[in-house]
């Protein structure tokens, strides 16, 4: 018996093979694009993620010498707030889709609340990112923008409700990716009659919620022929990115807590009851874990930002072998503060945590003494004090486990994840799982969709330890102080930005 899981994210489809024991035995990557159309539009092609899966396919069953008829079950992550219309005949009604990050809606939400009480929405959805971004806002603009595509929608796909229905002809999803619509009610667990009314939108155009680790279907002769799997493979419903990767971080867990350093960075922890807050908006998903759900708050540009300094002010080493490392060499020479430096990270605009959403990115306390290895370490200490801020507003509303579990490409640096735990005062635990973490929790849905896995309490023995950081009391009193000019300094950039905005 083994499992194929597929993770679909913004940057490309990670695929993995495990056997019954969730071991990985292959594992690929292929990247796709984002198009951008027009102003806060940020586009994919569906087409691109199911060539993604027939490819990734292609490469886990060769690498692995394993027989198509071995894979006992599919599952897939996939990224969040994406709306793909087919109409009745089942055809897709656009080449490009918005993906989570498109804002093109703004006014369009505008309206919408000049109807609903804003924060009554919020406390129902616990949907905390900036309201374009959900799926009823993208589909008032594609009425008002588009109606000759918006009439012939007959429903509307997430990113993995898509794929499934390429690879068994199904058409369903599972409450933590109907909870990214913006129409999904939290605690009743079911979509919200009078926010789609309001809208504009029919409750028909949503597929029918099943729990995530239901089969759904079974892959039929032609797809069999086109993706290489065998004819009869099950296909499970999967979930939305944010929760599967919950799952695989820190299992079904109550008050664990982890952090994703990937391009864009952020703090969950699980709990059954979502962590709400009118005012700071922590973005909720419900959980793949049934009555459970994954609270958190975010900076857009975690990890991206620190690429862009590797392209700008690091440029002749971007295309070294080892570029962090080199970096972190650099940073690593710097003392504890950077030398007056201050990095604020966003640099895709704000979230709900910050002040305004019109803050923008900025090195601060700039003089001619500074040095580029300055830039660096100030970049990776804003980073890491930018999500302490987002701890903090956790620690406000929930009680959260002692450690805390990294995953993301920024978990490879030891130098970084000592500066976290120092910033956090927290032991950092980074283990085997790493950046696979929602690919793992995909393929457990696979497991338990086929009855391998009873429920999901297995999760934790899939980790293995591999280093933990420890704070460095001398050192957190540094960062303690300097977290005060951080969130000051962040306060002033957030003014500022609405002040660019207005005149």
């Amino acid at each position: 018996m083994k499992f194929i899981a597929y993770d679909l994210g913004t940057g490309g489809v990670k695929a993995s093979l495990h056997n019954d024991d969730l071991g990985t035995l292959a594992k690929t990557f292929i990247e796709y694009k984002t198009y951008y159309s027009g102003p806060n539009m940020h586009e994919q092609r569906p087409a691109d993620w199911w060539q993604g899966i027939i490819g990734s396919t292609a490469k886990l069953l060769a690498a692995s010498g394993t027989s198509p008829k071995e894979v006992s079950c599919v599952s897939l992550s996939g990224h969040s707030l994406v709306t793909v219309p087919i109409d009745k005949d089942r055809n897709v009604l656009m080449e490009q889709v918005p993906i989570w990050s498109d804002t093109r809606a703004a006014e369009e939400a505008m309206e919408f609340f000049q109807k609903i009480d804003y924060t009554d929405w919020y406390m129902t959805t616990g949907n905390g990112f900036p309201a374009p971004c959900y799926s009823i806002f993208k589909l008032i603009w594609l009425k008002k923008h588009s109606p000759s595509i918006f009439y012939k929608i007959d429903k509307v796909l997430g990113s993995k409700d898509f794929i499934n229905f390429m690879l068994c002809g199904q058409i369903f999803t599972d409450p933590s990716y109907a909870s990214g619509t913006g129409a999904y009610q939290l605690l009743e667990g079911k979509m919200s009659t009078g926010f789609l009314e309001a809208a504009g939108i029919p409750l028909s155009f949503f597929p029918e919620i099943k729990p995530s680790h239901s089969i759904i279907g079974y892959i039929n002769k032609k797809t069999a022929e086109i993706t290489g799997l065998a004819e009869g493979t099950a296909v499970a419903c999967g979930g939305v990115d944010n929760a599967c990767m919950a799952l695989g971080a820190v299992g079904p867990n109550e008050g664990k807590i982890y952090t994703s350093l990937g391009s864009s960075s952020w703090i969950p922890v699980n709990s059954t009851k979502p962590v709400l807050d009118p005012i700071k908006r922590p973005y909720v998903f419900a959980h793949i874990q049934e009555s459970l759900f994954t609270s958190a708050f975010s900076i857009f540009s975690g990890g991206s930002s620190l690429r862009w300094v590797r392209e700008t002010i690091c440029r002749e080493i971007k295309d070294e072998n080892n570029p962090y490392q080199i970096m972190d060499s650099m940073a690593e020479a710097v003392p504890v503060g950077s030398h007056g430096i201050l990095f604020n990270p966003s640099l895709a605009g704000g979230t709900s945590q910050d002040k305004s959403v019109n803050i923008r990115g900025a090195y601060v306390g700039l003089h001619l003494g500074t040095t580029r290895e300055d830039l660096i370490r100030s970049a990776m200490e804003g980073i890491a004090l930018g999500l302490r801020m987002s701890l903090d507003f956790l620690k406000e509303h929930t009680e959260l486990s002692d450690e805390i579990l990294f995953c993301g490409g920024g978990s490879k640096s030891s130098f970084w994840m000592q500066m976290f735990a120092d910033i956090f005062n927290m032991d950092i635990i980074k283990t085997n799982i790493d950046q696979d973490a929602a690919s793992f929790g995909a393929a457990a849905i696979a497991a338990r969709a086929v009855g391998k896995w009873k429920d999901y309490s297995g999760m934790a023995a899939l980790h293995r330890i591999e280093h933990k950081s420890t704070p460095d009391k001398a050192t957190v009193e540094e960062y303690a102080l300097l977290f005060k000019k951080f969130v000051h300094m962040s306060n002033v950039m957030a003014d500022l930005g609405d002040y660019m905005q207005t005149t």
